[in-house]
């Protein structure tokens, strides 16, 4: 502690970039994993540095960055208090990535799977006729990703994200294409978590191709109802993923 305050000031530049997200992801995965629950008062600013091993200045400017996520509010004569989890930034990328393996609460995917149902079908059906020629044989390229990964979940989930990105771009409206990019990170998340439970993705592979075989003919009524297909495999794979989990 002392060493670390000795050097503040005359530490090279480039130390403070390795440092800060070192300093923010911890205090992040000790508020998400609920060592600092919502409405608790963290420590003081002294106290977190001699815990984290840094200066009184890096952890303000690091929680100065969670204010920013929305996961911590400081209050004058009180502190800096856990935000409640309704105002934190949940689909942020960096909120996500901070959370510990296997941490994510299950009603995240059930609210990413909601949001794709309000908006994904009708994206579906507006791709069919403004997609360009480029977009529709990315999107294949996307599918045929998924339809050779075999066992591959990895790659499975990859391909399967990247095709949903391909299909909001291709929808040609910036709204939804930014709804797309927003919830891409949560997207990735969800697809990985539910790949690991698919018993056969055959199923998944076919429903995609259905998407991509509607932008090739123009029809808007078939990509709708092949998205609708999507979505309710991805409902079901979503709770065989949550029975296993707590079996």
């Amino acid at each position: 502690m002392a060493s670390d305050m000795a050097n503040v000031g005359t530490a090279p530049k480039s130390r403070r970039p390795r440092v800060m997200p070192d300093v923010v992801r911890a205090i992040a995965a000790d508020i998400l994993s609920g060592r600092y629950p919502p409405a608790a008062t963290l420590p003081s600013e002294n106290d977190l540095g001699g815990e984290y091993g840094v200066s009184r200045t890096v952890i303000r400017e690091a929680l100065k960055m969670l204010a920013a996520k929305g996961l911590v509010l400081s209050r004058p004569r009180i502190g800096t208090v856990v935000c409640e989890r309704d105002n934190w930034n949940i689909i942020d990328p960096q909120v996500l990535e901070w959370h510990a393996p296997n941490t994510l609460d299950p009603k995240l995917f059930d609210s990413i799977l909601e949001t794709r149902r309000a908006i994904e079908p009708l994206v579906a059906e507006l791709a069919a006729t403004r997609a360009s020629l480029q977009e529709i044989a990315d999107l294949e390229a996307a599918w045929k990703g998924m339809a050779d990964a075999g066992s591959d979940v990895s790659r499975f989930a990859r391909s399967d994200a990247i095709f949903h990105q391909v299909l909001y771009g291709a929808c040609h409206n910036p709204i939804f294409r930014q709804i797309g990019g927003l919830i891409e990170t949560a997207l990735n998340f969800a697809l990985e978590a539910t790949a690991n439970s698919v018993d056969r993705r055959d199923e998944a592979v076919k429903a995609h191709f259905g998407v991509v075989e509607a932008l090739r003919m123009r029809d808007g009524v078939a990509a709708r109802k092949a998205s609708v297909e999507i979505l309710d495999l991805a409902a079901r794979d979503l709770a065989r993923a949550k029975s296993r989990k707590q079996s």
